[in-house]
């Protein structure tokens, strides 16, 4: 099997390293920070707020990033086998000094780790990249390749004690590939990951993972490189961040929270690190939220089609 290093542009996930559901309806408590804890499906807690290590590389970069989010308050990390800094968020963690139990750990498999027979042994491997005992969150990363063996797998991986909660990332080109899924699993995904922000809302997704109870997590939550920014240019954002001393990044991830989903903004900058967490002080008003969902035009910064992710992600094999 070939190891192939890809691109950080190419994955779905959250990346600025240069910079209807209420939030009540689903949080019980709050970690150290104040960030509300989400409660999935299966009856754990998640906090709804992390930081997202898509495009950061293996080593100190990531490494110093989750402790330094770490003291600013933190709990919850993301990462995944494509991003190949599985370890250093490991290594981070533990030297914490942090108890694990208030460390929520999300990672990712690969599709070529897909499959009856495949997958239980790759959750044994991402458990050694990260040096941990058991993992939090495991979604599949992309639709192709043999989900469903693998969503068997995962299941099993969960009886086991492996890992708390599976979940699934860009299940959304089509209601019938996410069904394809959802018909055949035991247990429902607890969160899905896919493209949200203030310019793509995702309402038809926000409805149809309510039905299963399903946390919407998501990602490029303001915008992604490919958006260059646009969203923290918006003339309503702004005018909104005016009014409450805010930046506009913190507007937008304080409406994701109000909105009641997972967020993870990724970002190696301390004081990006500082600022993300820093909007538990402050409500965006009634008003404040209808402009924000007035900005909905389902405008996606991540554009491939399916037919392109089966091709291009089905082909690329990532091992350790």
């Amino acid at each position: 099997m070939k190891t192939i290093l890809l691109g950080c542009s190419i994955f779905a996930g959250s990346c600025m390293t240069a910079s209807a559901q209420t939030t009540s309806d689903k949080v019980n408590a709050t970690t150290v920070a104040n960030v509300p804890m989400l409660t999935l499906n299966n009856g754990v807690e998640m906090p709804q707020f992390g930081l997202g290590t898509f495009c950061l590389p293996e080593g100190s970069v990531t490494k110093n990033a989750v402790l330094t989010a770490l003291k600013r308050g933190y709990r919850h990390f993301d990462t995944a086998h494509a991003y190949r800094n599985e370890r250093s968020v490991g290594a981070a963690v533990r030297e914490s000094g942090i108890p694990r139990e208030e460390i929520w750990i999300t990672s990712k498999l690969w599709p070529n780790e897909y499959g009856e027979g495949k997958t239980l042994p790759a959750v044994d491997k991402m458990l050694n990249r990260l040096g941990l005992e058991y993992i939090d969150l495991i979604y599949l990363h992309q639709p192709v390749g043999d989900y469903v063996g693998a969503w068997r797998e995962l299941e099993k991986a969960v009886a086991q004690g492996k890992v708390r909660a599976i979940g699934i990332s860009n299940f959304d080109f089509s209601d019938a590939l996410f069904d394809s899924l959802m018909d055949s699993a035991q247990i429902k995904p607890a969160a899905m990951q896919i493209e949200c922000h203030p310019y793509a809302q995702r309402r038809h997704w926000q409805k149809r993972l309510q039905e299963t109870g399903t946390v919407l997590e998501s990602w490029f939550p303001l915008g992604g490189r490919e958006s260059k920014g646009e969203l923290l240019r918006d003339p309503v954002i702004n005018r909104i961040a005016a009014a409450h001393e805010k930046t506009a990044a913190q507007i937008i991830i304080r409406w994701h929270i109000q909105e009641g989903f997972s967020v993870i903004p990724g970002t190696d900058n301390p004081e990006y690190i500082a600022e993300n967490i820093s909007i538990f002080d402050f409500e965006l008003s009634k008003e404040d939220m209808e402009d924000l969902r007035a900005l909905d035009s389902e405008k996606r910064y991540f554009t491939m089609t399916y037919e392109g992710i089966s091709d291009r992600f089905g082909k690329y094999e990532i091992d350790d």
